[in-house]
């Protein structure tokens, strides 16, 4: 068996190579949809992702026969509140145990290198980007900002020690379900006076976007593995899917005038790229300006939360339904028949189960591993 050698990215080209690389793997993947190279670009650059502010990191590309056959990364995040753990992510290998063996000791040393006692992944790079390692609901295409891993990668990783940490949920529902029969008496019967759902103005945008990024932190802030987004990051967000947000697919749940739980739908990006290969020169730009207009046919909705203030009282428990209905008319007016609301942590069993009463379905899987370093 020819050596495999590790590579530590450092310019430019090889940085393309390691973007590149899962095309090639999974180009026999019908379900694979290839990230658009541009803004694979942009999120691993220091320069123009402001993850990067808070966090350390390093990718390799594993290489033989003068041939890339997989890659890796390893992160340190300064925002994670446990200072023994260390991440990884893009992970993206040939089916071949020596690969994923060598890839993982790379990862695994330079953390343990920088005093990190345990690794969880994969994150890329971070737990508010894609998150998990596909393990189940690998006949369908991921929709956007959500991963596509072939069968073999979760036997390979675990080969090499790693254990589940918790799973992530996405579900798959159909716009056309209405609210269950018990949540629309509710809501007739006892929702109060002050309790509103709106869209969000666009004329204030970026106050807008503050808006339910505060409320988002404030809701997830004890969930497992919770990261805040920081100003930067928010900012950046919000420059990033300005032209992919319809005020009518954003609900902002207000009481008393106060905002206190909000959800956005967006367009899934997947379903306008599929066929792009990853890449948006010389007309594909076109093509996605004209689809967009067009409008997709799915949806995803990645960001929601309704503030801890009135979590567990009965504003807490109609806000979920408010807001879903809402972003399902709008998204209904557009043309969307399915939407994916994801991700959702395998132990928030209310919010499972606000969405499994709407009938929705739970149709992938995605795992975070750990594993204990040895040093």
């Amino acid at each position: 068996m020819s050596t495999i050698d590790i590579i530590a990215v450092s310019t430019a080209a090889e940085l393309d190579r390691f973007i590149e690389l899962p095309v090639r793997l999974y180009k026999a993947d019908a379900n694979y949809v290839a990230p658009l190279m541009l803004e694979r670009r942009e999120a691993l650059s220091p320069a123009k992702n402001p993850y990067f502010q808070h966090a350390t990191t390093q990718f390799w590309l594993a290489r033989r026969d003068g041939r890339d056959v997989g890659r890796i990364s390893a992160q340190i995040d300064s925002l994670v509140t446990d200072p023994d753990v260390g991440h990884f992510g893009m992970i993206a290998a040939e089916d071949d145990a020596e690969v994923f063996s060598a890839l993982f000791a790379a990862a695994e040393g330079w953390l343990a290198a920088r005093g990190k006692r345990r690794v969880l992944g994969p994150f890329n790079l971070s737990i508010n980007e894609e998150t998990g390692l596909l393990i189940d609901g690998f006949d369908t295409p991921p929709v956007m900002m959500m991963g596509h891993d072939p069968s073999y990668a979760a036997r390979r990783v675990e080969a090499l020690g790693y254990a589940k940490a918790k799973d992530l949920i996405a579900y798959l529902y159909d716009i056309e379900h209405e609210l269950p029969a018990a949540a629309r008496r509710k809501i007739a019967n006892r929702k109060p006076a002050t309790l509103t759902v709106r869209t969000l103005d666009k004329q204030r945008y970026v106050e807008e976007f503050d808006t339910v990024t505060s409320i988002f932190n404030d809701a997830w802030s004890l969930n497992w593995g919770f990261i805040a987004f920081t100003p930067a990051e928010i900012a950046h967000m919000a420059k990033s899917l300005k032209m992919l947000i319809d005020p009518k697919c954003v609900a902002i749940v207000e009481l008393n005038g106060e905002p206190v739980g909000f959800g956005i739908a967006l367009p899934n990006l997947n379903e306008l790229i599929a066929d792009f290969g990853g890449r948006l020169l010389p007309f594909n730009w076109l093509k996605l300006l004209w689809r967009l207009r067009r409008g997709a046919r799915t949806a995803r909705v990645p960001l929601m939360g309704i503030r801890r203030s009135v979590s567990g009282s009965l504003v807490g428990g109609l806000a979920p339904f408010l807001i879903i209905d809402a972003l399902r008319n709008g998204l209904r007016n557009k043309g969307v028949q399915q939407v994916e609301l994801s991700w959702i942590l395998e132990d928030n069993r209310s919010m499972r189960h606000v969405i499994e009463s709407l009938g929705a379905r739970a149709y992938k899987t995605y795992r975070v591993y750990q594993k204990e370093l040895t040093r």
